[in-house]
């Protein structure tokens, strides 16, 4: 029989007041967003379908509560079988990474169906980023039980401190050696701090930064893109474009007061 979890020490307990309030909130705020943004997330389904053979969802098992396995639930991002034909950890250059699947991951909208594994029980909005299981092994040992001693987060410090990961890993020969020994360690550090720390009022601010820090990254994309665009264009047709505004306002025709 395949084992279904990482070896813990047994540290049962009942949950907390707060575990409970943290579990009602998990609920409600992940069935609103679906129910919200169920329009959005069809049409993105679409577009991964359409603009790269392969399924719409990647599934990867992860180290959750307790140790548990669990099938996280991402949109596809890269190549179907990426898995199989590179490293674990991805970097900004990396080619498995589709065109549609580079705007996902850099505005974290791959992110999102994990709202159904928070539904599930599997995840809270805000914790500990999940690992798979061969970097979990690479815990630091006297961090790993208690990382793994809470349910892992959509987002939390940690997520938002490591937001641009995969430009950190860029250009490394050996990425996964990279990961493990330097970058993982400083993770595990942040995800411990996050545990013996958190509050409702610490859960809510990480909430509030991951809204505001979405929203801005995407205003700043799209800005840039326009701009790119307007570069883009032909002086003449620009020239023509103002003198068409000057002609259709009417302050344009108005005595000018000297």
């Amino acid at each position: 029989m395949a084992q279904d979890t990482v070896k813990l020490p047994v540290n049962s307990h009942p949950p907390t007041l707060f575990e409970i309030a943290k579990r009602i909130f998990d609920l409600v705020i992940s069935a609103a967003l679906i129910l919200i943004l169920s329009l959005p997330l069809l049409i993105v389904a679409v577009l991964v379908k359409v603009t790269s053979p392969g399924k719409v969802f990647y599934v990867q098992r992860r180290v959750g509560l307790n140790g548990r396995y669990f099938n996280v639930f991402k949109f596809r991002t890269m190549v179907s079988d990426a898995d199989r034909s590179g490293p674990l950890c991805t970097a900004a250059d990396d080619d498995r990474i589709t065109p549609f699947g580079r705007f996902l991951r850099n505005n974290k909208i791959d992110e999102i169906p994990q709202l159904f594994n928070v539904i599930r029980g599997e995840m809270s909005l805000v914790g500990p980023r999940p690992q798979v299981p061969r970097f979990v092994e690479n815990f630091p040992p006297d961090l790993r039980e208690v990382v793994l001693s809470v349910r892992p987060g959509v987002t939390g410090p940690t997520q938002l401190h490591y937001r641009d990961e995969e430009t950190l890993l860029q250009d490394r020969a050996d990425r996964e050696a990279y990961y493990i020994s330097v970058l993982l360690p400083r993770k595990c550090r942040m995800d411990y701090d996050y545990v013996v720390n958190r509050s409702a009022t610490s859960d809510v601010a990480v909430l509030l930064k991951t809204a505001w820090v979405v929203v801005i990254g995407l205003a700043r994309r799209f800005t840039k893109k326009a701009n790119r665009a307007l570069a883009a264009l032909p002086a003449e047709a620009v020239v023509v474009a103002v003198s068409s505004h000057d002609r259709d306002d009417p302050a344009s025709d108005m005595p000018v007061v000297r």
